[in-house]
Parts: structure tokens; sequence; C-alpha cells
């Protein structure tokens, strides 16, 4: 599960510090479409499917309570530990590919991080939400310090706007923060346990980890973009100060 605020206002000051960030999306993005493409077209030697790979996975942890469900949209796919369901998209769900075993294990390593109590999952589980919560007030809080500004030139309720933006983005930033190791464990279980059932052939292991790796870079991405945008508010708030 990925988690994003929307995207900061380029008209204002120091527009220019989330460009990196933008710029590190946008490629991410492209470079997963283009992977997962890539080896979804590439078919595994087991010839099993996502959703069999996944509940294999699943039963060999005796996590058999555990259901995988097929949910539309791309690269939609994800665990769900309230519902305690594993959701996959219907390319990784039918799909008998290298990408969509990759895709499947990954999840399917979520399941067994919930488990395991993996602690950074739990962390981040306790964070979704609020950051949800914080997510949606932004442009609230936003909007209504523009307001101050503008009609009632309330300089002071919009520096506290500002620092309440500060405030979300912090929490946004923690959030993605938290979710890189939550992620790259889940890659690396994916990994082993695909290749250590024999899911997965040798050869077959690299193609893996590209997928699971440009998957990891659009988590790296969102994480950076954050920060960038963290910064562009600190900006914005320290020079309305001087």
């Amino acid at each position: 599960m990925v988690l994003t605020p929307t995207l900061g206002i380029i008209f204002m000051d120091f527009w220019w510090v989330v460009i990196p960030g933008v710029l590190l999306g946008m490629y991410a993005q492209m470079k997963l479409s283009s992977v997962f493409g890539h080896f979804s077209r590439i078919p595994v030697s087991s010839g099993m499917t996502g959703a069999q790979a996944a509940r294999q996975i699943l039963n060999r942890a005796n996590l058999e309570d555990v259901d995988v469900l097929e949910i539309p949209g791309k690269l939609s796919d994800h665990y769900d530990p309230l519902k305690r369901r594993l959701c996959l998209s219907q390319e990784v769900y039918h799909g008998r590919s290298i990408a969509a075993l990759g895709v499947a294990a990954h999840e399917a390593g979520h399941a067994l991080q919930h488990q395991s109590a993996y602690a950074p999952l739990h962390l981040r589980m306790a964070l979704v939400p609020i950051t949800q919560f914080a997510s949606g007030m932004y442009m609230f809080i936003f909007l209504a310090g523009i307001a101050a500004q503008v009609l009632l030139n309330a300089t002071g309720v919009m520096d506290l706007c500002l620092l309440l933006i500060i405030g979300i983005f912090s929490i946004i930033t923690l959030f993605q923060l938290i979710t890189l190791p939550v992620e790259f464990d889940a890659s690396s279980r994916a990994k082993k346990v695909l290749f250590d059932m024999g899911m997965i052939s040798p050869q077959e292991r690299s193609g893996v980890s590209k997928v699971l790796g440009a998957a990891a870079m659009t988590y790296v991405a969102a994480m950076v973009t954050s920060m960038l945008q963290l910064l562009q508010f600190v900006l914005i708030f320290l020079g309305r100060r001087n």
C-alpha cells in the first residue's frame, strides 16, 4: 500500500524544491511499467499462476485463514492486514509469468510479516489512520490559510496553517520512511520463498529481483517527494519570518 500526499503547489515560493521528487516519481512509475510489462510476457517454468503461488506460500506458513482474492485495477495488489486477505490484480492473479509470481509472493511476504509480528509493519499499520487523516486535511488547511491571508490579511493565521502543514508532511514523510523497510523485507522474503519452494528456477530469480526492485523504487520516490515537499514548506515558513 502506497499513501501519497497532494503534490506541492508549484506556483508558491521554492517551487523548484519539489521538481526532483516529481521527476523521480515519474521515472519510477515508467520504470515499473516497463519492467513489469517485459517480465509479464515471460512465462515461469513452474507454470503456476500468481494466485496459486500466493496460496501455497500462505499454506506453507499455516495461514490458511488468509484469503487470496482477485481485484480490479493494474498493479493494485496489496495485503489487507485488518481483513486478513491478499488482494491480487487480475493480471497477477491469473498470470503465469515471472512478474505475476514476483508480485504475488511479495504481497504474501506482507502476510508473513504480519504473522511474525514484524515491528515496522505494525508501526506502519498504526500510522495508517493518522496519515490518512493528515493527507485529507492538507489541502483544506492550505486553502484556509490562503483565504485568511488574501481576504483578511491575517498573516498569523497563514503562519499557523503553514506550521500545521509542516506537521502533516512530517507525519507523511515518517510513514513513507517506515514503509521502505517493510517493502524491502517483503521482497526479500518473496525471492527466498519462491526459490526455496521451487516455484522459480535460478535463471528466473534475476527477473523476479528486477520486478520487485522496480516496484521498490516507487516507494523510494514517494519518500523523496514527501521529504522535498516538507522542505518546501519549511523554507516558505522560514522565508516569511525574515
